[in-house]
C-alpha cells in the first residue's frame, strides 16, 4: 500500500483576505476544513500543514494536522506554492525518517472540497498511473470561447472569432486549473519542485467543490455556494 503524506500550505501573510487561512468559514476556520477532509481519507497516512505562523500551527494542531517543524522559507508573496510543498516534503521525510510514495497538495482556501473529492481524485491518479495529476473544473456558463478584450472606447477584440459563429454544443468544453487537489510522484516533485512536471494529467472535479477562495467576493460567494456543496447534503467533510 502506499505511503501517501497529505501536505496543506498555509502561510501566514495573506493581504487580500487577512489572516484568510483561519478567517471564520461557516463556523470553523478555514483551514479545519481542508485538514478534516483530509483526515477522513483512508489512504492517507499524514496530514501536515506547511506554516510559517505560530497562529495557524495551533489552529492546525488543534483540529488534528500535524505541525512537527515552522516553514523557514518560501513564506513570501513570490515564492511559488509547490516550493514550500516540496521543502516540506524534504523535511518531513527527514523528521519521520521515512519515504512517501505520492505527495497531496491540499490549498486550505479551498474549503468546499470535501473528502469524497480527494478520494475520487486519488482513485483516479492512481488508475491512470500518473506521475502528477492537478484539479480543475469546467468554465460552466462562462464560456471562455466568447472571451473578447475591449479598448478605451470600449470596441471588442474578441480572443477566439471562429469561436463567435459556432453553435455553443460543437465547441470543446474548456477547465481551470484549481488549488483542491494536486498529487504527484513524492521523489519526483522533490526533485521537479513543480507538479507541472512533463507527462501531468488533470482531473475534473464539481465546479462548487473546487471553488478557490482568494478575494474578499470570493470569500462571500463561497458561503453562499455552501448549501449546494456536499456537505449540506450529510457527507463527510
Amino acid at each position: 500500500m502506499a505511503n501517501i503524506i497529505a501536505i496543506i500550505p498555509a502561510r501566514g501573510g495573506s493581504k487580500r483576505i487577512p489572516k484568510k487561512n483561519i478567517v471564520d468559514f461557516m463556523g470553523k476556520p478555514m483551514i479545519a476544513w481542508t485538514i478534516e477532509a483530509a483526515l477522513n481519507v483512508g489512504s492517507i497516512s499524514r496530514v501536515l500543514v506547511s506554516t510559517d505562523s505560530e497562529e495557524i500551527a495551533a489552529v492546525a494542531r488543534e483540529y488534528g494536522a500535524e505541525v512537527p517543524f515552522m516553514r523557514d522559507a518560501c513564506a513570501d508573496d513570490h515564492s511559488p506554492v509547490s516550493d514550500a510543498t516540496a521543502l516540506c516534503l524534504v523535511k518531513a521525510e527527514e523528521y519521520y525518517d521515512e519515504k512517501f510514495d505520492d505527495v497531496v497538495q491540499l490549498m486550505p482556501n479551498c474549503p468546499l472540497r470535501g473528502s469524497q473529492q480527494i478520494s475520487d481524485a486519488l482513485d483516479n491518479y492512481h488508475r491512470k498511473s500518473a506521475i502528477a495529476q492537478l484539479s480543475c473544473v469546467d468554465f460552466g456558463w462562462t464560456n471562455p470561447w466568447w472571451a473578447l478584450s475591449l479598448d478605451n472606447e470600449f470596441r471588442p477584440t474578441p480572443l477566439f472569432p471562429q469561436a463567435l459563429v459556432s453553435r455553443s454544443q460543437d465547441l470543446a468544453k474548456l477547465y481551470s486549473p484549481t488549488g483542491a487537489v494536486w498529487i504527484a510522484k513524492a521523489q519526483l516533485l522533490k526533485e521537479c519542485r513543480n507538479f507541472y512536471m512533463d507527462g501531468h494529467i488533470f482531473f475534473p472535479m464539481d465546479w462548487i467543490a473546487g471553488a478557490d477562495i482568494d478575494e474578499p467576493s470570493d470569500l462571500m460567494t463561497a458561503k453562499a455556494l455552501f448549501p449546494l456543496s456536499t456537505f449540506s447534503q450529510g457527507a463527510s467533510v
